[in-house]
């Protein structure tokens, strides 16, 4: 492969599930020559859906780099996750590339996760294309996917591949940038005279094409608005022109699935798409520092990706912004402030690994065996500390509990799931102390049901997915006296301890604990004593069994044993104090409340209000954001959340999105505390 920057060309392929992106990927691998035959996602045997999950779901499910030469030109392809559930995929598609594909189904247009995926890639600030793929159907309408493109997304939209439709089929395919037609036979291609069914559709297209490649440069106006053709070379001027300042996003029309048109596709990559250029770092000093892509520049390389495996080991992607890796060099992670030893680096073709000696700026592989690198970690020289902008990884909103199948295991789950947490940052997963329960987040259903898979597939344990519990607390409402009086005689030395305890609310979390005893009735030192027993009893309510908060509780009188009383009397007859004077004092069920921000398309906010208030929520406020968003922030409760992420994106069709935060603990309502206390007393 070459070893110029300015030959590399970092693609990854982008847009809505089932689309049409892994099959377009591998058409342009087969037409590269990159492989012998072209693979079917049904057959399960395509070069980057090659993990076994993705395979039985014929669908994929991860990010997958598949690198080859073309025309001259060293092209890094990756390919991305359509389903939103596995959107880590193509952050970091989006993440590693200089340019999107962004693909569209001819057959039904625009969808939203192309809508997601442009506005990602513009962000980023990356280069755009548009594929219209599946033009081998019967029901593909080029014009109307391309026409929705151009109403969405504005007149930078610019046809460079479009269909000639004659006879209503698709007879050949025009290249704006050569002004030739070429049908297929397969993916052989041949001139052709072929003319369109509507000529001044076709015609009015070409003018679209026209005025966009003139707008790009002032020469190129004046001479196309003097009615002279311009040249091939000047239209691949004017074309590049718009790419770089974004003002011109190109189309294809094409057929992944047979191949046609695919190369005009690959040529326009080799030939238009932008090589890497330059990146803003952040020094040792937190200044911003620009890298441009130079192999002479100082180090500067951006981990993208990471695959923890068990049996191949650990594989860390990254994109060298600028300077060149070898295995030379001392891995420094900017992240964490550590050195480790540089692994093998291999360029990634699907799950093949090919032996590279370095990666020169722009350039993208793979490094085996850093433990110390997480995706999102920038490699660069000890000698000169550069920090690179991460991976934005997409936040988990969809918890389960996760148990084990097996009794004992429940450590080697968090190990697992620790290993595929590093895999994939959008998973998280910790333990909840207050339920005793496992917790797993992410980003939807599919996705935590393929990690419990993998968590057997890959380190032999056996797990179940289960609703989470909730974090309930008990607080009192009055204030009561109680008294606790501990006796017990039994041959020797007995056990007494006599105690009257009040107790009122307030406003901490830890139990207050004061005294006000006067003429020595209860010695102090059993003062502790009497708060460590009472501290014990907080732990768990007289309700439902859930923690205390809010309780005061002072030690006014008592009496004493000048032998039999002790630590262990004055503990047990506070105890006793404590359960009596608690169900007395007005005990009530508390609540988590969250407070959320969900960020929802105008004509979905009447629908999430409405789901909001059914959860027992109260909004707050709605803020516009003048994108055709609004904000709604309200206030929920924890516990009528769990199916609030799932909803969201069946009402917005996945264009929502949200968080949470703790807010406070209220009063639970009594018809779900009394459903609680009773699911507690039947356990």
């Amino acid at each position: 492969m070459s070893g110029k920057t300015e030959n590399i060309r970092n693609i990854t392929v982008v847009g809505h599930a089932s689309k049409g992106k892994t099959t377009l990927t591998e058409a342009m691998l087969n037409i590269a020559k990159a492989t012998e035959r072209m693979g079917r996602v049904a057959d399960g045997n395509t070069v980057t859906d090659f993990d076994a999950e993705e395979k039985k779901r014929v669908c994929s499910i991860n990010s997958a780099v598949a690198s080859f030469d073309y025309k001259g030109k060293s092209i890094n392809l990756v390919d991305t996750p359509g389903l939103f559930d596995f959107a880590m995929g193509a952050a970091e598609g989006i993440r590693a590339a200089d340019t999107a594909i962004i693909v569209v189904s001819s057959r039904t247009g625009l969808a939203v996760g192309s809508e997601k995926a442009f506005k990602a890639a513009t962000e980023k600030g990356i280069s755009k294309i548009f594929v219209t793929t599946k033009m081998d159907d019967e029901r593909a309408d080029f014009y109307k996917a391309f026409n929705a493109i151009a109403t969405k997304f504005g007149s930078q939209v610019c046809p460079i591949v479009v269909p000639i439709v004659a006879g209503g089929k698709v007879a050949a395919y025009y290249n704006m940038i050569e002004d030739k037609a070429y049908s297929y036979t397969g993916t052989a291609r041949k001139e052709s005279d072929a003319q369109p069914d509507d000529p001044s559709r076709f015609e009015a297209v070409k003018e679209v094409f026209g005025e966009a490649v003139a707008g790009t440069d002032e020469e190129l106006m004046e001479k196309y608005f003097e009615g002279e053709e311009l040249t091939a070379a000047e239209r691949i001027k004017g074309v590049k022109l718009g790419m770089a300042d974004g003002s011109i996003i190109p189309v294809f029309a094409l057929s992944g699935i047979e191949g046609t048109a695919c190369d005009m596709l690959l040529d326009f990559i080799a030939d238009v798409c932008p090589a890497p250029g330059a990146e803003t770092a952040t020094d040792a000093n937190g200044d911003a520092v620009e890298l441009k892509a130079d192999v002479n520049g100082p180090l500067a390389a951006i981990c993208f990706k990471t695959v923890a495996d068990p049996f191949i080991g650990k594989l860390s992607f990254f994109k060298v912004v600028s300077g060149k890796l070898t295995t030379a060099v001392p891995a420094y992670n900017a992240t964490t402030g550590k050195d480790e030893r540089m692994g093998k680096i291999v360029k990634m073709f699907g799950s093949k690994q090919n032996d590279a000696g370095e990666l020169v700026a722009g350039d993208i592989g793979a490094v085996t065996k850093l433990s110390g690198f997480s995706t999102g970690d920038t490699l660069c020289s000890p000698d000169k500390v550069l920090k690179l902008e991460g991976v934005n990884v997409p936040v988990a909103t969809y918890k389960m509990a996760i148990a084990a199948t097996k009794k004992g295991e429940e450590e080697k789950i968090g190990s697992g799931l620790s290993r595929l947490c590093e895999e994939d940052p959008s998973l998280s997963f910790w333990s909840n102390h207050e339920t005793h329960q496992q917790l797993l987040a992410g980003l939807g259903e599919q996705q935590l049901e393929i990690a419990v898979s993998r968590l057997k597939d890959k380190f032999g344990v056996a797990a179940v997915l289960e609703e989470p519990k909730v974090a309930y607390r008990e607080t009192i409402t009055k204030k009561v006296e109680a008294q606790g009086r501990h006796k017990k005689q039994s041959g020797g030395h007995g056990q007494f301890g006599d105690v009257w305890i009040e107790f009122e609310p307030c406003d901490s979390d830890d139990l207050v604990f004061g005294e006000r005893v006067v003429g020595g009735s209860v010695p102090k030192n059993f003062f502790p004593a009497v708060e460590k027993g009472l501290n014990e009893c907080m732990e768990k309510g007289v309700l439902a069994g859930y923690p205390m908060v809010g309780v005061q509780a002072t030690l006014y009188d008592g009496s004493y044993h000048p032998v039999d009383s002790s630590e262990m009397s004055f503990k047990m007859a506070a105890s006793i104090a404590f359960k009596e004077g608690i169900s007395k004092a007005g005990p009530i069920l508390l609540e988590p409340i969250v407070t959320l921000k969900a960020i929802v398309n105008d004509d979905a906010m009447g629908d999430i209000i409405g789901d909001i208030n059914k959860r027992r929520g109260r909004v707050l406020g709605m803020t516009p954001n003048g994108d055709g968003t609004q904000e709604i922030t309200a206030e929920v409760p924890d516990a009528e959340m769990t199916t609030f992420s799932t909803a969201v994106r069946q009402i917005t069709q996945g264009r929502g999105s949200f968080t949470t935060e703790f807010a406070r603990y209220e009063k639970a309502p009594e018809n779900i505390a009394q459903k609680i206390i009773d699911e507690a007393a039947a356990e």
